[in-house]
Parts: C-alpha cells; structure tokens; sequence
C-alpha cells in the first residue's frame, strides 16, 4: 500500500526532496543559536567592548534570519509536495473508480466514494506533509542537540543522554502497540 501511495508523489518528488533538505537547514540553524549565546557567556564580553556586542548579536540575527527563511521554504515545499500528492491520488482514485464493473458500483455508495476522495485524501494529504516535515525535524532536531550538547559539556550532556534512551524506549513500545493496531485496522477495513 505503501509502494502504491508513494508512486502517486509523481512530478511532485523535488519538492518533496527538498522540504527535509531545507528543514535540516533550519535545525542547524536553530541550534547554533544557543552556541552563541554559550560562546557570549564563556569568552565574558567587557563592558566597553561594544564591537563584541555588536558582532554577537549581528551573528544571532543573521541565524536567526537563516532560520526563519529555511522554515519558510521548506513550508513552502512540503505544501507544494502534499498538494501535489492529493491531486495525484484523487486523479488516480477517480481513474480506477471508472474501472469498476457494475456489481462494485451496487457495493459501493456514491457518498463512500465521494467521502473516500475528500475527506480520506486530505488526512493522506495532511499526514504526508507532517511526514515530510515533523518527521524530519524530531529526529534531526535529536541528533543535533546531542551533537551540540556534547561540544560544550560533555559532563552535563550524559543526563541529556540518558534521556534520550528512556524516550526512545517509550517510542519503540508505543511505536510496537501502534503498529499492531494500524496494520489490524487496514486489514479489517480494506478487504
């Protein structure tokens, strides 16, 4: 089912490439920021040194910016990429419903299949779009803050680590329950 959704991303596979490029952009960004912040308070900027100041927070800014531009484009993208995917999966949806011999036109009802092709295409599109974004951004957002937590402290970011493994056990058995139930619900609903 999978295979047969993605194939529907058509002509729509460039923007749907560069929503996670420009949302990993956006993480670095994010992250560098309380750096700097950290870099201000480690080096102890003097209170005639105003050029510091000056320059600090010109850096902050421009991150700041860098990361304000990335979260647009790549919300740009992952519109461009969901829209494109619903109308792909709508046009595919109403091709086969053409196909259907007169016995599955009885089975199903005109509401059903006008329900299948509005309300049902737009959570696929909504869920593609947190895909493409949300599911990008966690777990980079993750990797990065380690990263980063461990350049300035090491000491300090064993208590992040340790988070990190309690979190990612309480995914896995949500993730486990989850998946049972999704692949049970699909399988009661689709045949």
């Amino acid at each position: 089912m999978i295979r047969t959704l993605l194939g529907q991303v058509g002509e729509y596979k460039r923007a749907s490439l560069l929503t996670p490029l420009f949302t990993g952009l956006e993480v670095v960004m994010e992250v560098l920021i309380p750096y700097v912040t950290a870099a201000i308070i480690d080096k102890g900027i003097e209170a005639g040194d105003i050029g510091q100041v000056y320059l600090y927070g010109g850096l902050m800014l421009l991150l700041a910016f860098l990361s304000l531009l990335f979260g647009i484009l790549a919300g740009k993208y992952a519109a461009r990429a969901s829209s494109g995917f619903a109308c792909n999966l709508r046009e595919g949806m109403y091709a086969n419903i053409q196909t259907f011999s007169f016995s599955n036109i009885d089975k199903y009802s005109t509401a059903g299949l006008v329900t299948r092709m509005t309300t049902d295409v737009t959570n696929i599109q909504n869920a593609y779009q947190m895909i493409l974004r949300i599911a990008v951004r966690a777990p980079l957002m993750l990797v990065c803050s380690m990263v980063m937590s461990f350049f300035i402290s090491a000491r300090l970011s064993i208590v992040f680590l340790v988070a990190i493994l309690v979190l990612a056990a309480a995914l896995v058995l949500i993730m486990t329950k989850t998946t049972k139930s999704l692949m049970w619900f699909f399988k009661n609903t689709m045949t």
